[in-house]
């Protein structure tokens, strides 16, 4: 290989590397805005009724047969596109038996990304929130 060569192989790997590194933070998001209470959609199957509910963050509530649990509820920063993110447990206590169908992350513009897959409910998130009325 020519120095020639060499030196602008060398200058284009310095050049790549500047750039990741004035760049790369830019790309990184803020952190979330923890929110007191999680707003739910229920959707009930068999009787085509759909009900809301607002389930404050670290508690747990009864449900239909379902049993929730919310463990964390967050939103983008008014910076950002607006999101809602919650981190649920949710048990099903049909026929007397407690069997967990759902625990995992849900995100409120993408229903269909993270479902409560059940032949009886459907379950998304609304929203997070620091009061009950929005």
């Amino acid at each position: 290989m020519t120095q020639k060569k060499k030196k602008k192989n060398i200058n284009l790997g310095l050049l790549i590397r500047v750039t990741i590194f004035f760049f790369l933070p830019l790309t990184v998001s803020a952190e979330t805005i923890k929110k007191k209470y999680a707003s739910f959609k229920l959707l009930n199957k068999t009787t085509n009724k759909v009900s809301t509910k607002d389930i404050l963050v670290s508690s747990k509530i009864s449900w239909e047969t379902l049993n929730i649990e919310v463990l964390y509820c967050g939103s983008t920063p008014p910076t950002e596109i607006p999101e809602d993110y919650v981190l649920i447990d949710v048990y099903d206590t049909i026929n007397n038996e407690n069997i967990n169908i759902y625990k995992g992350w849900m995100i409120s513009s993408s229903p269909d990304v993270t479902p409560l897959e059940n032949p009886i409910y459907d379950l998304w998130l609304v929203d997070c929130s620091n009061d009950k009325t929005s």
